[in-house]
């Protein structure tokens, strides 16, 4: 009995797919794939930063079709099927990947633990970012952009590029349009009572850490009765952080609110909708890769770095947000969300759907 190490299926600790569903050994598997190079992707969290980094895939798997694709994560639940081998980030993770050889290793975080990380895989070719004397600092040439705009607002707010080129360029690739993968269990059912009305998600929160960019409930309430009245079906979402906000929304308007639910349910629930608003969260990721029309509120970053792929609008406030890549407010002039009106909103929605 012999046994095939380099192949794409291979496990070493269990059984292999062929194997366990075709009964097929290493001699005659006539699914053998040979392993001719192995990749290593580091990109961490947040959730949406995971998701919107899955178009990297499509080009690796053109350029590298038969490599065996690692990608380690604080939120493996996220990542394609298309990877080969998916590893939470912990110690364990770490010593696994400390004993293998990677042809390409690629970190596109610029945290202290990924940065450091990096330096410890064995790879002669590495792209994104590394550790050098207790700092984060770029490995390669074309990192050398995107590392500079997270160092220097003025160079952040001149930028013209999005996230995904500003990735696929750390690689050396252009992007062409490439769209996110976003895998969820599709089995999940919610019963929404929408009677054929559009159904407009609304996503009233904005993340603990960034109170600067959140809408007011005044507002979302004005946006709701808007709705309401030309017969448009609005759908509060959000989660754990956002439910008393939500629960007092749909008591000042009787908007449909299901609750908060774990990540699967939640993108389910997402895929519902006609139409997503929303601010810089999670939800916005998942409402691209599920390829939704999004109308996007943004304040404090840098507009061109949002990739909706023609589907959507991207509304700022029309008082200028002083307080650039900040997560509290710190203007005692005025909040400058309170000048992103309801009607504008509004307008685009009907626009778009």
């Amino acid at each position: 009995m012999i046994y095939k190490s380099n192949c794409l299926y291979f496990r070493g600790d269990i059984p292999c797919k062929p194997h366990k569903e075709l009964g097929l050994h290493c001699e005659d598997c006539h699914k053998y794939s040979e392993i001719e190079g192995r990749m290593l992707i580091i990109k961490l969290g947040a959730i949406g930063d995971v998701i919107r980094t899955t178009p990297l895939l499509h080009r690796i798997n053109q350029e590298y079709p038969n490599y065996e694709i690692w990608w380690l994560t604080y939120y493996p639940e996220v990542v394609p099927s298309a990877v080969h081998k998916v590893l939470k980030y912990n110690l364990d993770s770490v010593l696994i990947l400390e004993q293998i050889n990677f042809d390409i290793a690629i970190n596109l975080d610029k945290d202290y633990q990924a940065t450091a990380l990096m330096n410890r895989i064995n790879s002669p070719n590495k792209y994104g970012f590394g550790f050098a004397n207790g700092r984060p600092v770029p490995l390669n040439e074309k990192a050398v952009p995107k590392y500079l705009t997270g160092l220097f607002d003025d160079l952040n707010k001149a930028n013209k590029l999005t996230y995904i080129q500003e990735i696929f360029n750390i690689c050396g690739w252009e992007h062409h349009g490439e769209e996110y993968i976003l895998e969820y269990n599709s089995d999940v059912l919610f019963d929404i009572q929408n009677e054929g009305k559009k159904i407009i998600g609304l996503n009233t929160g904005c993340g603990a850490r960034w109170t600067s960019r959140l809408w007011s409930i005044d507002n979302w309430a004005e946006l709701i009765i808007q709705l309401q009245e030309n017969d448009f079906y609005p759908l509060l979402l959000g989660g754990e952080a956002e439910h008393n906000r939500n629960i007092e929304l749909h008591n000042r308007t009787a908007a449909a609110y299901l609750g908060h639910f774990p990540l699967n349910e939640f993108i389910a629930l997402l895929n519902k909708v006609d139409l997503l608003v929303t601010g810089v969260t999670m939800a916005l990721h998942i409402g691209i890769g599920l390829k939704k029309p999004v109308v996007l509120f943004n304040n404090i970053f840098n507009p061109h770095e949002f990739d909706l792929y023609g589907r959507g609008v991207i509304l700022q406030p029309e008082k200028e947000c002083k307080c650039f890549f900040k997560g509290k407010c710190d203007n005692s002039e005025y909040f400058c969300m309170d000048y992103l009106y309801p009607k504008k909103v509004f307008e685009n929605i009907q626009q778009l759907i």
